[in-house]
């Protein structure tokens, strides 16, 4: 039984969608390319700012999604537990089972981090979780 949802508009009648999701990252390049080879990502040129050392790509996915990876100088690895408010996960979908094992078998294989096997959760996706280069958990669903 699916949820009902409202159709909500902001002030002034206009539609809002999310252009795109953000996070930081230390090996931009590294990241970049992991996504691009994986996710099939496709990424602009980039973009630099001397003054302040921040660098970043935006990575677009099919279905327009985007995500910008960031990094600047003073950026950190600041890895903390699993369960804390903020971003947790990236998840996409592949279209089918086989291709979630498929995709999972190749991240594993490829020497990534499976920490959720392919299966069925409880609340009726099929899906795994890996960790990208930088330890950011991906959900790999159907």
């Amino acid at each position: 039984m699916g949820m009902k949802r409202k159709s909500i508009r902001c002030p002034g009648g206009v539609d809002m969608i999310i252009r795109h999701i953000a996070m930081y990252v230390l090996d931009l390049e590294g990241i970049r390319d992991f996504y691009i080879r994986y996710f099939g990502a496709t990424a602009n040129s980039g973009y630099h700012n001397p003054a302040t050392g921040l660098r970043t790509f935006f990575l677009s996915f099919n279905g327009g999604t985007q995500v910008e990876i960031m990094s600047r100088p003073e950026v950190n690895h600041g890895f903390e537990e699993a369960f804390r408010t903020g971003y947790t996960h990236l998840a996409f979908g592949v279209g089918s089972r086989d291709r979630v094992d498929r995709l999972t078998r190749s991240l594993e294989d490829d020497g990534f981090s499976v920490i959720g096997a392919p299966r069925v959760t409880g609340d009726g996706y099929y899906e795994s979780v890996v960790l990208d280069p930088e330890g950011n958990r991906i959900e790999i669903t159907e």
